[in-house]
């Protein structure tokens, strides 16, 4: 079995945990994060995930970083890191989109990947005067636009518009094209995952559960290469697993301290991944803390080791405050598995 893969969130929100850790402010500029995953390609990670919002999740007056425009800059700015780049398929037209990733997979030189995200933030629909359709037909919008971006890359000519009139096309197409990530926790999720999807992105949950997930992706048809697997964890490593979880009680403390409105009012209550986490006190974003990556460094390389046991190829972490996390598991993580 190969090694496991270690990647980073992008501070696209400017930061993942407390928004007002007083050693890790929410600078979401596009610097921070340019030197951030040239800091993260040296030091050993393998991957970057920059999601997409343009209106912040948690804060409207907040900064939040456009995310295609950041990827076409980071494709020159690195040279070997994956960068994945989350897309909301209501947000662009799919021969628009197919174009632009396709250039931007040229520009790094094949290192460019997507992840496809129906979209749960009903403002920042709404305010972009799009029609917030119910979960389920967002679901069946997006594997709609999903089938005809991966048709334009194959070079196919396709009619978009669904009126016979003149199909579209791009030239060049992507030689490889991008890999599809995908996530999600309800079943047309996993349906249009297991169809089309390269990578299925699992959020932060404990070993048992992650393993019931996985089986059930496996169980499911497929006419293409086997479905790989990632898990999205915020780490909280230390000497020891007292100081682990200490400084967890204290980030803890912090996140409880303040108000997060996308958890109480733009989510759209039919999102399933908001059903499951639901009650569970965490750190971070998409399970966070949840997944258990909180130990001594022995602990949590057992765990890590576990997880990848069970299928999890790549881990897009979580750290705060970010850079000085960063450093501490490429030192204390990375380099044992390197």
């Amino acid at each position: 079995m190969t090694s496991p893969r270690f990647g980073v969130w992008a501070p696209v929100y400017g930061n993942h945990g407390a928004r007002d850790h007083p050693a890790d402010a929410p600078d979401a500029g596009y610097r921070r994060n340019r030197d951030l995953l040239v800091r993260a390609e040296q030091a050993g990670f393998d991957s970057t995930l920059l999601a997409q919002h343009v209106i912040h999740p948690s804060n409207v007056e907040d900064d939040v970083l456009e995310t295609w425009s950041t990827l076409a800059a980071l494709a020159e700015a690195t040279s070997r890191i994956e960068l994945i780049g989350a897309i909301k398929p209501l947000l662009l037209n799919p021969l628009v989109f197919a174009k632009l990733a396709g250039n931007i997979a040229d520009i790094s030189d094949g290192r460019l990947a997507i992840n496809v995200v129906s979209g749960w933030f009903l403002p920042e629909l709404e305010a972009l005067g799009l029609d917030a359709a119910d979960h389920d037909d967002r679901y069946d919008y997006t594997r709609k636009w999903l089938e005809t971006v991966l048709d334009l890359w194959t070079g196919k000519q396709v009619d978009i518009a669904g009126r016979g009139g003149r199909p579209a096309l791009i030239r060049p197409t992507p030689d490889p094209a991008p890999p599809v990530y995908f996530g999600g926790e309800s079943e047309p999720a996993r349906v249009l995952a297991a169809r089309h999807a390269d990578v299925f992105f699992i959020n932060g949950r404990l070993l048992p559960e992650t393993i019931d997930l996985i089986d059930d992706l496996q169980a499911r048809p497929r006419d293409r290469a086997p479905l790989r697997f990632g898990l999205s964890a915020f780490v909280i490593a230390r000497d020891t697993e007292a100081d682990a979880l200490a400084e967890l009680e204290y980030l803890q403390a912090l996140v409880d301290a303040e108000r997060r409105p996308e958890i109480s009012s733009g989510t759209d209550p039919n999102t399933q991944m908001y059903k499951v986490l639901a009650g569970a006190s965490r750190v971070g974003s998409n399970g966070g803390t949840l997944a258990g990556l909180v130990g001594s460094y022995s602990q949590v390389i057992e765990r890590i080791e576990a997880f990848h046991n069970a299928g999890i190829e790549l881990f897009m972490l979580q750290f705060q405050p970010l850079e000085a996390e960063l450093d501490r598991f490429a030192d204390n993580i990375i380099r044992h598995f390197r």
